[in-house]
């Protein structure tokens, strides 16, 4: 049964957005609890509508997810319903089980896995039985990328998990790759459709969103305009360095990054990422072009609908990664010889698909169909904007490989590395917010950070926040890499803050520089006993990296830690972790 909310009306003495916020709010608290019938009659004469209560949970690595659920929430707003967004880390099945109408975003990251604040829900939902949501009606929008075997795995999951518990469909999952707009969109207008409500935009409240309760801003205060640059929208940022960290010797070309953001009005945080437009290499696009028999200067789409000549086209606008599965079909269909048909999962890149068919000719215009569009590449940012005033530094490993029998390239570090120049080259950059991942707010808080090779990058943002902003708390820094005299990143700045006593705890694990290789989750079990003690003082735990082998094992130390310097048991040492994610002092940023 629907309730009656009340509704502010428009002839009361506040601005637009006064009203829109109350709305909201008003919407919210009542969709939580049943109306009396004294209290909605009362409220009902001359301006109450009747609105739906909708909840939307997100499970969100990065804040893509989170930030379409407020997307999600905003426009339902618009259309009659009383939407309310949950973490998926401050919500349990039993409360899904009350709602009526919930609608699932959530990302997937590594091998198929759920973000970190969905692995509690998801565990809970693999385990459950029996009808629990029977009274539940849903709908689930996967986020991922095609590159990855397991494709918007974790949004298959929530999808058959909901269904196995009784809950019914209200439309069918969407799984969005990497340009996830246009399907998102379909997906949200097909859910709200379905859902029956279509209230003009004009008088309805906005999004509640539980967690972040605001101040009713003044009424001369205007809202915050929109940012001007975006990732559809990217500065062009003139690019100030680009130098090697790795001393002689080393087997790995790390670098910093700087770019100007000088007069940009580009705002972040310590913790967030910047994305970067990346071009493809000319040489490996004058290749393909020569495999397909064109000049280059054939006339082609882009991805915006416009003109460009091939050449631009795929060195600008197309990704020349994995082939998408129509592009390898295409090739394959109009195979003349005899052979066997190659499949989208045995070509790393477009070239290998062309290189694969010789005879076959594709028209410029239907190749670059077959395309997927180049994606920005986010990297975690390495600076302050309270220490780098007006730049954003990034520390980026240049990726370099062979594979069958041809040298490979990752496209945007090695454009970063070895196609731009300093004081000379743009590059369209945005900020992506990661709201998940940033210094405890409380300053006095401790913080233990755990960032091998490039996942120093975050904690050095950190540590220059803390030093800019004063904060009073004891920072612990475990870094390792290859070796120390070649793979040290930032040693001096590292040792100058341990100097200065803004670092209390440095320790390194160098793998190569003994016969048996040490990682940093070693060093987190040489430390079990101060590491405890840390956390039992309130310290915030932190891991920037690889997720499918460092994050997974820098996890597994942390339990063992907690099991042997705390005395708990394997049960209790996962229900501490837990409690460390549900208030939030355990955060990762992998990937």
């Amino acid at each position: 049964m629907q309730n009656l909310v009340p509704v502010i009306p428009e002839s009361a003495p506040f601005t637009a957005e006064q009203r829109a916020w109350l709305n909201g709010f008003l919407a919210g608290l009542c969709s939580r609890a049943p109306i009396s019938p004294v209290a909605a009659g009362a409220a009902a004469a001359p301006a109450a509508q009747t609105l739906t209560p909708l909840t939307v949970v997100f499970g969100s690595q990065t804040g893509t997810a989170e930030s379409l659920a407020k997307r999600i929430a905003k426009e339902a707003g618009k259309r009659g319903f009383a939407p309310t967004v949950f973490d998926m880390g401050q919500t349990d099945l039993n409360r899904l089980s009350t709602e009526k109408h919930v609608l699932v975003i959530t990302s997937t990251y590594g091998d198929g896995e759920p973000p970190d604040n969905a692995k509690a829900l998801w565990t809970a939902l693999k385990k459950a039985e029996g009808a629990l949501l029977a009274g539940v009606r849903f709908s689930v929008c996967g986020l991922g990328d095609t590159n990855y075997v397991q494709f918007c795995q974790c949004g298959k999951d929530f999808d058959a998990g909901f269904e196995r518990l009784g809950a019914q469909r209200i439309v069918e999952r969407v799984d969005c790759d990497l340009e996830y707009e246009e399907k998102f969109a379909r997906w949200l207008d097909s859910v709200l459709v379905a859902l029956g409500q279509s209230v003009s935009s004009s008088s309805l409240p906005t999004s509640r969103v539980e967690s972040e309760i605001k101040t009713l801003p003044p009424k001369s205060e205007a809202l915050p305009p929109e940012a001007a640059y975006s990732r559809k929208n990217p500065y062009p940022a003139l690019l100030l360095t680009s130098r090697v960290l790795n001393g002689a010797g080393s087997a790995k070309e790390v670098r910093h990054v700087e770019f100007s953001l000088e007069g940009a009005g580009l705002a972040y945080e310590a913790g967030d990422a910047l994305g970067v437009i990346p071009q493809n290499c000319p040489d490996l696009v004058a290749e393909i072009l020569s495999l397909l028999g064109c000049d280059g200067e054939e006339a082609v789409a882009a991805p915006d609908g416009s003109t460009t000549s091939l050449r631009h086209a795929l060195t600008a606008h197309y990704d020349l990664g994995k082939p998408s599965a129509d592009l390898v079909s295409a090739f394959s269909l109009r195979q003349t010889s005899a052979g066997k048909v190659a499949v989208a999962g045995s070509h790393l890149h477009v070239l290998d698909a062309v290189l694969a068919h010789p005879e076959v000719k594709l028209a410029p215009t239907e190749f670059v169909a077959l395309l997927k569009r180049m994606q920005p590449r986010l990297y975690s940012i390495s600076s302050s904007p309270q220490a780098h005033l007006g730049q954003v530094h990034l520390t980026v490993g240049a990726v370099r490989y062979e594979a069958g029998g041809r040298a490979r390239k990752g496209v945007c570090s090695t454009y970063l590395a070895d196609r731009v120049v300093p004081g000379e080259t743009r590059v369209g950059v945005f900020v992506h917010s990661n709201k998940a991942f940033r210094p405890p707010t409380a300053s006095d808080l401790p913080m233990i950070m755990v960032g091998p090779g490039t996942g120093i990058a975050p904690f050095r943002a950190f540590l220059h926040h803390r030093r800019a902003t004063g904060a009073r708390g004891k920072n612990w820094l475990f870094f390792g890499d290859q070796r120390a005299s070649s793979d040290f990143l930032y040693r001096d700045e590292l040792e100058g803050f341990q100097r200065d006593g803004l670092l209390n705890r440095l320790d390194t694990a160098f793998s190569r520089d003994q016969a048996e290789k040490i990682y940093v989750q070693n060093r987190m079990l040489e430390h079990a006993s101060a590491l405890f003690q840390w956390l039992e003082a309130g310290a915030h735990f932190y891991v920037c990296g690889d997720a499918s082998r460092m994050a997974k094992d820098v996890d597994a130390a942390l339990h063992q830690v907690i099991q042997t310097a705390g005395g708990k048991s394997v049960d209790e040492a996962i229900q501490y972790v837990e409690k460390l994610k549900a208030s939030k002092r355990y955060a990762r940023d992998v990937y």
